[in-house]
């Protein structure tokens, strides 16, 4: 069965000017995607706006990405809703495409108690048959308990679990519950900041924007790590703090775009209307994250361009 193992982008999504999603972009993301590495993609993600979109613009999303991918790499789209009934219509959405496996969080804007956030997973797992990753978000999200994990990872469908809890703490309790149950589900963290920590305390990867934005960094992380070559993994590693701090200086996930922007890509205003002090704080971070980029990708023979 599969299981998710790598480097994957929790993939950002380009929109056009009245709202609708950019298929060529969109298109242009995945390929740029492939050609620099990534070990498959991550679609309909919380950093890529999904909550934002309808159940039909979700689906075209799923769409335009599987189709574009062409088999080459595992796509594995997110399924997040309030209900588990949406979730379930997305999965067999993406089931019917092909797609590898979904992503699901628990529940999100109500805060169900961990009794009821398992049995939302349970209904899932009950009316679909695709490999289903569990999403720990406690950002956004009811965050999922070292025992809901235990017990919900002895279903043979549930393959992996990304945590982006950026807790070190609770992704050793979590692989720890995971190991008691006798269970085989792959754990990716969701911040790229820990990517080599993970990876050295047997991680199977990362699921992060940043991984769509620095494929080569995030990539040469893994591979460095795998080559042995610590020391080159710990400096890309470190690379990535500053400009992580400096994407979060503007709304989520405005900074992400405007990093995409700097690398040429076109992706179009955000679902949610920014504040016109976020407004006035883009041309800054802006430039700031441009100065930052640059020295970074000129190690890969990359450049940012004009924005």
């Amino acid at each position: 069965m599969f299981r998710p193992k790598g480097v994957y982008p929790a993939m950002l999504t380009p929109f056009n000017d009245d709202g609708s999603i950019n298929e060529g972009e969109l298109r242009r993301l995945t390929e740029f995607g492939i050609t620099k590495g990534l070990h498959g993609l991550f679609p309909v993600s919380s950093i890529g706006e999904g909550i934002h979109m309808s159940f039909e613009e979700k689906c075209q999303c799923m769409d335009i990405v599987f189709d574009q991918a062409k088999g080459r790499v595992p796509v594995t789209p997110g399924i997040v809703a309030s209900a588990p009934a949406e979730c379930i219509r997305l999965a067999h959405h993406a089931e019917d495409l092909g797609c590898a496996g979904v992503v699901a969080t628990p529940p999100y804007y109500y805060k169900p108690a961990a009794p009821m956030v398992e049995r939302f997973f349970e209904t899932i797992l009950e009316q679909t048959e695709i490999p289903l990753i569990l999403y720990n978000i406690p950002l956004f999200v009811q965050p999922l308990d070292y025992d809901t994990v235990k017990r919900l990872s002895r279903y043979d469908k549930v393959v992996g679990m990304k945590d982006s809890s950026g807790s070190m703490v609770d992704f050793l309790h979590f692989k720890d519950k995971i190991k008691i149950a006798g269970a085989d589900v792959n754990m990716l963290c969701g911040r790229e900041e820990i990517l080599l920590p993970t990876l050295a305390m047997g991680g199977s990867g990362c699921m992060t924007a940043s991984a769509g934005l620095f494929p080569e960094v995030m990539v040469g992380i893994w591979d460095n790590y795998h080559a042995g070559n610590m020391d080159e993994a710990r400096r890309l590693q470190e690379a990535m703090l500053v400009l992580i701090r400096t994407m979060f200086a503007v709304a989520l996930p405005v900074g992400f775009k405007l990093g995409l922007e700097l690398r040429g890509f076109k992706m179009g205003p955000a679902k949610l209307p920014l504040s016109h002090g976020d407004a006035f704080q883009v041309s800054t971070v802006r430039s700031r994250l441009r100065m930052l980029m640059e020295p970074v990708l000129a190690e890969f023979g990359e450049a940012t361009v004009d924005a």
